[in-house]
């Protein structure tokens, strides 16, 4: 089985919002979130789901996890094929459970990924 690789969505207009979700949390929360990734790429998916790293949201839409403090970070994902997993975006909130808004927020995103990704095969 391939170990999954994650790689940050860069919208048509060059936004990358995992990434600008990434430099704004401070540096515990950001190196938590990003053992995180390294985690799952490292042992894979059935293994980060086993210590609650990731957890699917909706049809082909998860969420990578972790927790500093009283804070949970969160990147939303989703898989293109293969190994291939583009995260969408990030937030961070108080609570375990994940917003409806932050959820449609990356089914949006992942639309446009694959619209964007068809137009670019039509050429």
């Amino acid at each position: 089985m391939e170990m999954p690789k994650f790689r940050p969505y860069k919208r048509p207009n060059g936004h990358m919002e995992f990434i600008e979700f990434l430099d704004s949390l401070p540096l515990k929360e950001r190196a938590k979130l990003q053992l995180a990734i390294h985690t799952t790429e490292e042992l894979g998916l059935q293994e980060a789901v086993q210590r609650l790293l990731v957890k699917k949201l909706t049809t082909n839409l998860y969420e990578l996890r972790s927790r500093q403090g009283k804070t949970y970070q969160r990147g939303l994902y989703f898989h293109v094929s293969g190994s291939d997993y583009v995260i969408t975006h990030g937030f961070s909130k108080k609570t375990n459970k994940t917003p409806q808004r932050e959820i449609d927020h990356s089914i949006d995103l992942r639309a446009e990924f694959y619209q964007t990704y068809k137009e670019e095969d039509d050429k």
